[in-house]
């Protein structure tokens, strides 16, 4: 390694370690100087501007690892700083990133136990301890994924596969969908909350089973789905002679953080011979605290279940999860390849999660979460779930005593949707969006932005979303203002 520039050297083996240590100072460094220079919760300027900015580096011989972490650090969205609350984009835990940081430098694969042995093995054991969490047990199978989107597409995958192989007497995944028509089979059906995430839609097209078979179903005010309108649309469904496949409930909207009756979901979908899938991917970090854990009562009842560790789990991302409740209904997905997991090899003790992902090349994502949850214990990150969530209860509180801004609802989780109202009720659209990319142009602020269901003018919403629970209430305070603020900018703007 002597005659290797540090430039040049691996980071695994015996001096991999000595290798890392000056490029880490070098890295440290340069995100603390790239953070002074932001000096805010993003960049100010226009995107125009950032990407000449960011060019310019790009094409520099003379940038490397230094300028480029300095650039990157100083061009971020930094969500540690309180007034960067708009996405479900979380702070990452200092020792969730230390422990990145080992899974990258050792690059382990789980596509075979011997690309990965101890990482096989502490994915397990974390995918056992989850399903206990979700209330699943013992027989309950699963995987680590990049997040909700492909944990969506492995629910309604494997929804499609038993629902539809059973009423076809085929195996879907071998034999693909049936015909329709006359003598064809019925139309396959999922339904799902009019709030749902669009990678439901999204995964529905990549089945085969396309967009138009997902039903939208009617929600509250509070964008949670009606019970009463899900049982409505399944019998209207079945008398049309279609095959309700699957139904899918939210724990936790992105917008409002609304919680679908899960205990009312389970039981109308074994009435109809339908999958339960549950989008925990926000929601799911209620299981943390015993003040908030209530609210996903039912949880237990689904077929399978999203959760996601990079939202309210302080994770970096990627740290998705995926659990079945039982693990035979995993079959469809199983695959063996000669040259991963040959079944002699598991017959002699050397266990594959192969047949468990989608992807082949999959990093050591549980790791990082297997050590936040041994340093800090439920205890510890419920603690900082029930900060968030009594950070949203009084940004919600600044938000309802302010004079020009109105509140959509009361928070569930940590987010709620406002809006500015401006003297000109026509306005409220132009103006909300507006006031947002002031924020963004200024570098004062990351809002969020969305817009209620229905049609017509008056649906743009602003949203706050904590997920930082070190921010304050005056923290809180201030962004509310600065909201307000940028909204009489904006209204008074030529």
């Amino acid at each position: 390694m002597s005659d290797v520039t540090t430039d040049q050297a691996l980071s695994g083996g015996v001096g991999g370690a000595a290798a890392l240590e000056p490029l880490l100072r070098d890295v440290l460094a340069a995100l603390a100087e790239g953070a002074r220079r932001r000096a805010g919760p993003l960049p100010a300027g226009t995107p125009g501007e950032l990407a000449v900015e960011v060019a310019r580096a790009f094409a520099s011989e003379g940038g490397g690892l230094t300028a480029l972490t300095e650039l990157l650090a100083y061009g971020s969205a930094d969500p540690a700083d309180p007034f960067c609350a708009a996405h479900l984009h979380c702070p990452p835990l200092a020792v969730a990133v230390a422990a990145d940081l080992a899974v990258s430098a050792l690059n382990p694969s789980l596509d075979s136990w011997d690309q990965a042995p101890a990482a096989t093995a502490l994915e397990t054991s974390l995918l056992a301890e989850l399903a206990d969490l979700v209330g699943f047990g013992s027989a309950a199978a699963g995987v680590l994924t990049s997040g909700g989107t492909e944990s969506n597409l492995m629910g309604l995958m494997l929804a499609r596969d038993a629902v539809v192989g059973r009423a076809a007497g085929d195996r879907v995944e071998l034999a693909g969908l049936p015909g329709r028509g006359p003598a064809g089979s019925a139309r396959p059906r999922v339904f799902a909350s009019e709030a749902v995430h669009f990678s439901v839609r999204r995964a529905a097209a990549l089945l085969g089973l396309g967009e138009e078979a997902v039903v939208a179903v009617p929600a509250d005010r509070e964008l949670r789905m009606d019970a009463g309108a899900l049982a409505g649309a399944l019998g209207a469904s079945v008398r049309r002679g279609e095959l309700p496949v699957a139904v899918v409930a939210t724990a936790g909207t992105t917008d409002t953080g609304a919680i679908d009756p899960l205990r009312a979901c389970a039981a109308l979908a074994a009435e109809h011979g339908a999958w339960l899938h549950v989008d925990a991917a926000y929601g799911g970090g209620a299981l943390l605290s015993d003040r908030l854990a209530p609210l996903l009562d039912g949880l237990a009842l689904a077929d399978s279940v999203s959760l996601d560790w990079h939202k309210l789990g302080w994770q970096p991302a990627a740290a998705g999860v995926f659990l079945v409740r039982r693990a035979e209904t995993y079959a469809s997905l199983a695959r063996r390849a000669a040259y991963l997991n040959p079944a002699d090899d598991e017959e002699a003790g050397y266990p594959s999660l192969l047949g468990y992902s989608l992807r082949t090349t999959r990093r050591a994502d549980a790791f990082k979460i297997v050590v936040t949850l041994r340093t800090l214990g439920r205890a510890g990150l419920g603690r900082l779930v029930e900060a968030c969530h009594d950070l949203a209860w009084h940004g919600a509180a600044a938000v309802r005593a302010h004079r020009r801004l109105e509140l959509h609802a009361d928070p569930v989780l940590t987010a709620f949707l406002f809006r500015y109202v401006p003297a000109d009720p026509a306005r409220s659209d132009e103006v909300n969006a507006g006031l947002r990319r002031r924020l963004l142009r200024e570098g004062r602020a990351v809002v969020g932005r969305t817009e209620l269901p229905g049609s017509g003018p008056g649906r743009v919403r602003l949203k706050l979303t904590l997920l930082n629970p070190y921010a304050t209430p005056a923290d809180l305070d201030r962004l509310v203002a600065a909201v307000a603020a940028a909204g009489e900018a904006e209204e008074l703007a030529p």
